[in-house]
């Protein structure tokens, strides 16, 4: 009998998490140095095909460009790994001799990591060490259109790991991924986590899948460039930024910000690194090809080049134009370039004042991407602490490129591929998450008190006319249980508490 695919693709989840679980049960018994050493091995075998599988994305996705994605790779196994590396993630984390309480680290169990077709290789390759750090399984759920390098990357990872030592099936992949194989495993009651990295629709699925879930919006961040900024660097830092794999990292910047004061000199810069400002007619072409009817990013841009997105939209541009800059004024759902755009195009907004591009970024953000990330760049502190405290994101990136900064490859943050936005955004965080994001903490807390000495420290605000007793916490033990109270003192106290409440 021949089953159809999607029941074929349940009935494969089902199996997948039933043998997670018990993997899982036995790596929970191993040590933080055992399960580092299959993390080295993992990493090993990702930095021996970094080439190889960044090349298979561009080639089955289209999006991007192999030699960034190298680097993405790289940032998804040596980078994450390094970042890590000295961390204890289970068994014993912390001790307090003083307050007698013990924290001990304790895996999550199976994660279900959604991976997106932007950045699919180095995401399995992220997700896998993070779990695999802190004690968990991991069941990977590919996006179909990039299935092929997710189930290259996940049998390197798998096998690495087997041979140095970790159980069957603790790295497993769905090899036949149908929305009903993904609802299947988000919805499995034996999934300790979900990690959804993704589109706005997966991102909801996972949060109402009844499941413990860590997902990120989309981003929309807007770079302000500020008038004590350096622009030739504010846009050089932004041209590499949007430029890197095509802008197919959701950190990259999605807009420009400039005061009117530098309006000339950002522009003139601007166009001198291959940015093309695009009429009101040339707009409206490309902004023809940003969205889709149903309000989402159109995948034919994502990825693209300048090149690429200019000749589908039937525009001439200059030899060696790296960026498409479309002027804008107003900020919407029905306007594509106040939109997260994950390819090589910016809107360019002009304000008369940093207060007021703190208001315009605040409106492109709550327009999309609350939460997430932003950039600016300015030499002064006092803007930039304002930016800091008003902002509604989790990763305020200055002077740096946002895709780079945003996942911790060019700032002092967690390398990530999976960055939280934070309840504003939706999220159950606003980290960038890491290992310790993957476990629970189970506290050992020893008595310090009895219930007399609890007792000798409660004062009673209704008894006027009995004696009052206060406690001093940094009182030695002693002095605390030399205040117990007598007989007669309990006795006077009821006898108040009764003729307060008769009197009420």
């Amino acid at each position: 009998m021949e089953f159809d695919k999607d029941l074929q693709s349940i009935q494969e989840v089902r199996n997948l998490v039933a043998a997670a679980k018990k993997a899982q049960e036995e790596y929970a018994e191993y040590s933080q140095e055992q399960m580092d050493k299959i993390c080295m091995a993992v990493v090993k075998a990702c930095e021996a095909n970094l080439e190889k599988l960044a090349k298979m994305a561009v080639e089955e996705t289209g999006f991007g460009i192999w030699q960034d994605k190298v680097l993405k790779n790289t940032l998804g196994s040596t980078l994450t790994w390094q970042s890590m590396k000295d961390l204890k993630a289970v068994g014993i984390l912390k001790e307090d001799k003083e307050k007698k309480i013990i924290e001990v680290g304790v895996p999550m169990g199976i994660v279900a990591a959604l991976i997106p077709s932007t950045n699919p290789t180095s995401t399995v390759m992220y997700k896998s060490l993070i779990c695999l750090k802190s004690g968990n399984a991991i069941i990977i759920s590919p996006h179909p259109g990039a299935k092929n390098s997710i189930l290259e990357t996940y049998k390197i990872i798998s096998q690495a790991a087997k041979a140095a030592g970790a159980p069957d099936h603790i790295v497993q992949c769905v090899s036949i991924p149908t929305p009903q194989s993904t609802d299947a495993l988000l919805k499995n009651p034996n999934i300790g986590m979900i990690l959804a990295t993704g589109g706005e629709a997966m991102v909801k699925a996972a949060y109402s899948s009844g499941n413990p879930a860590l997902g990120v919006g989309p981003g929309n961040g807007p770079s302000f460039i500020e008038k004590s900024a350096d622009v030739k660097e504010a846009i050089r830092r932004i041209f590499d930024s949007k430029t890197f794999d095509n802008g197919t990292i959701c950190a990259s910047e999605q807009s420009i910000v400039a005061e009117s004061c530098i309006k000339d000199k950002v522009i003139e810069e601007a166009k001198k690194q291959g940015g093309y400002f695009m009429s009101e007619e040339e707009s409206a072409k490309v902004g023809r090809f940003i969205m889709r009817a149903n309000g989402t990013m159109n995948p034919k841009i994502v990825g693209r080049s300048a090149k690429a997105i200019a000749d589908m939209a039937g525009i001439s541009i200059p030899e060696g134009t790296r960026v498409l800059i479309s002027p804008q004024t107003t900020v919407g759902k029905d306007n594509p370039y106040s939109r997260e755009k994950l390819c090589p195009i910016l809107a360019f907004y002009v304000e008369n004042s940093w207060q007021d591009a703190c208001k315009r970024s605040i409106e492109i953000l709550y327009n999309e991407g609350k939460g997430h990330t932003m950039t600016i760049h300015s030499q002064d502190e006092s803007v930039i602490r304002e930016f800091a405290l008003k902002k509604p994101v989790s990763r305020l990136l200055v002077n740096t490129p946002g895709a780079l900064g945003g996942v911790g490859a060019s700032t002092g943050l967690n390398p990530a591929l999976t960055l939280g936005c934070g309840a504003v955004g939706g999220s159950a965080t606003s980290d960038n998450v890491g290992p310790m994001n993957l476990i629970n903490i189970r506290r050992v807390a020893y008595g310090l008190k009895e219930l007399s000495e609890l007792r000798a420290a409660v004062s009673c605000p209704s008894c006027s006319d009995a004696p009052r007793f206060s406690y001093n916490a940094d009182a030695p033990g002693e002095a605390a249980r030399a205040a117990i109270f007598t007989k007669e003192d309990i006795e006077n106290i009821t006898r108040a508490v009764i003729a307060g409440l008769t009197n009420r």
